[in-house]
C-alpha cells in the first residue's frame, strides 16, 4: 500500500515537472527572444515546448481528464488513501498545479497560452532545424 501512496507521489511531482517546463518554458522563449538566447530558438526545445502544450489545450477542449491525474488517483485508491493529502512533498507540487475554478476558464486559459506559444514560434520561430542525412540543401547554414 505504501508503495501505490509513492508512486502517487511520484506521478505529483512528474505532473508538476510537466507544469514547470510549459510554464517556465514561455517564460524562457519571451525573455531569451528578448535578450537573444541562442538556446530559445533550439528546434527541439521548441518542438517539444509546443507539443507538450498542445497536449493540454486538445485535451481542454475535448473535456479529457488528464491522464496523469487519473493516474495518480487510481494509486490513491489503491494505496488506501483519498484523493489528498499525501506525503508532504506530493501535497505541495499537487497544490502549486492545482487550482479550483471553473472548467471554462482552465480551456480558455490552456487555448490562449497555445495560441501565444504558437505566435511566439511564428514571429521568433527556432533555429536550426534538423537535417535529413541525404538532403543536406535544406539545412540552415547547409
Amino acid at each position: 500500500m505504501v508503495a501505490y501512496q509513492i508512486l502517487a507521489d511520484l506521478i505529483v511531482i512528474l505532473h508538476a515537472a510537466y507544469v514547470g517546463f510549459v510554464v517556465l518554458g514561455l517564460a524562457a522563449i519571451l525573455i531569451g527572444v528578448v535578450l537573444r538566447w541562442s538556446w530559445v530558438r533550439n528546434f527541439w526545445f521548441r518542438a517539444i515546448h509546443l507539443a507538450a502544450l498542445a497536449i493540454v489545450a486538445i485535451k481542454a477542449i475535448t473535456g479529457m481528464m488528464c491522464p496523469l491525474t487519473t493516474l495518480e488517483n487510481a494509486l490513491r485508491e489503491m494505496g488506501g488513501q483519498t484523493r489528498y493529502p499525501g506525503d508532504f512533498l506530493g501535497y505541495w507540487a499537487h497544490q502549486l498545479i492545482f487550482f479550483e475554478g471553473p472548467p471554462w476558464v482552465f480551456t480558455a486559459c490552456y487555448v490562449v497560452f497555445t495560441l501565444l506559444v504558437l505566435a511566439l514560434y511564428l514571429l521568433a520561430p527556432p533555429r536550426g532545424i534538423p537535417c535529413r542525412r541525404f538532403d543536406r540543401s535544406r539545412c540552415s547554414g547547409g
